[in-house]
């Protein structure tokens, strides 16, 4: 597995936003979002360090770290994910989500244990939209979250129409997140007010206020 960064901070957003939380950010994505600010790790000559999904499961019972963040990149890329996975829930009182830009159906990963999954669904801003896999938003659960990354009022009539056409926040967690230095948060919560969007969570990228946005290892 394409293993470039691997470190332990803060859950900057979703779920568990503010705990502690262990990072694998795996090599190589198959969409190139205009407002991606992990372009870095996509590039074909990025560095990485080759990992099998045993190594990587004893670095994160060695951090003693409960969350287990894997991301990318595309995660759902890396073929033995379902593998790992199921690694790292042979560790005592382990949570592992995978964040996934959308594009790649979440019921793919054969593991045993279900991780949460934290699903995009890449805006027009993106110019990404087209390659949703829609069927994701269809199989995801309580334990799942749905993340929109908005930059425009168009964005976010998007972003509304999804959560209402597939019920998402009767059936998982529905977050909103600024496109970072693109639209206002306080514009997001008027459109929330505006359209009685009940449910639904305004999210900043907490490691994006407390370090330098374009810093890695955070």
């Amino acid at each position: 597995m394409k293993v470039v960064e691997k470190f332990v901070s803060i859950n900057g957003e979703s779920t568990r936003a503010g705990e502690l939380a262990v990072f694998i950010r795996f090599k190589g994505c198959n969409l190139n979002c205009t407002y991606c600010d992990t372009k870095w790790a996509n590039e074909p000559d990025c560095d990485f360090t080759e990992m099998t999904p045993e190594e990587i499961a004893r670095y994160v019972e060695e951090t003693k770290v409960k969350n287990v963040t894997l991301t990318g990149g595309e995660p759902l890329l890396q073929n033995e994910i379902g593998i790992l996975v199921d690694r790292l829930y042979e560790i005592p009182g382990v949570r592992v989500e995978i964040e996934t830009n959308g594009s790649v159906d979440i019921m793919t990963v054969q593991s045993v244990n279900r991780p949460s999954f934290t699903v995009d669904y890449k805006s027009p801003t993106s110019s990404c939209e087209s390659r949703m896999c829609m069927t994701n938003y269809e199989n995801v659960g309580k334990e799942d979250t749905v993340k929109f990354v908005v930059g425009s009022n168009e964005d976010l009539d998007k972003a509304k129409e999804i959560i209402d056409r597939y019920g998402l926040k009767d059936r998982c967690n529905v977050y909103m997140s600024p496109v970072f230095g693109m639209i206002e948060p306080a514009d997001i919560v008027d459109y929330m007010i505006d359209n009685n969007m009940n449910g639904i969570r305004l999210q900043i990228q907490m490691h994006k206020v407390i370090w330098n946005p374009d810093q890695r290892g955070v």
